[in-house]
């Protein structure tokens, strides 16, 4: 089961369109997917009693990285880093079982140039902290508001790369996962 992580718990926001594509990317090479939003985390997660110690109604959420065989994270650039609901989510998970050893792939959504490159190569830091296993292509959307129209990627080169980018990263689960 391969997890997709959108990244931000803003509403209406553009990085949960692209999750929905990576989501229907993984299922279409026949993997089951979990989608993990993070708008839908529990009202109230963001106070300092939580932290160290989730609420209950995180369990699902920690049920589903703990049970996942891969993560895609895709996550948005906000004032050149990644979001702070983000971090959290992360902080809540239980450490170090969450994300030893867990493939883990990125996809950056910017409304810039630059597709979130800083935000995801930060995350990767994380992530790599708590020894997860990196898959080594990352795919980005700058633009993103006109990159992506209705759920289509608009420009061939990255919609080509997209598509080899999930197909690989399916398989380097398979070969990371082995039991």
């Amino acid at each position: 089961m391969i997890v997709i992580v959108s990244g931000t718990d803003r509403t209406a926001a553009r990085t949960t369109g692209v999750a929905r594509m990576v989501e229907q990317a993984v299922a279409a090479r026949g993997e089951t997917t979990v989608f993990l939003n993070l708008q839908t985390l529990p009202a109230g997660i963001f106070q300092a009693a939580h932290y160290g110690r989730p609420p209950a109604e995180f369990a699902p959420f920690q049920k589903a990285i703990l049970e996942a065989s891969g993560i895609i994270t895709v996550v948005p650039e906000y004032n050149g880093s990644f979001p702070g609901a983000l971090k959290y989510f992360l902080d809540l998970l239980k450490f170090p079982e969450s994300l030893r050893g867990m493939p883990s792939a990125f996809v950056g959504v910017s409304s810039g140039r630059f597709g979130a490159v800083r935000a995801v190569e930060q995350l990767e830091m994380i992530f790599q902290y708590r020894e997860a296993h990196i898959f080594a292509r990352r795919c980005f959307f700058p633009a993103v508001e006109k990159l992506v129209v209705d759920g289509a990627i608009q420009d061939e080169f990255i919609a080509g790369f997209f598509e080899s980018m999930i197909q690989d990263f399916c398989s380097f689960v398979r070969k990371v996962r082995l039991p």
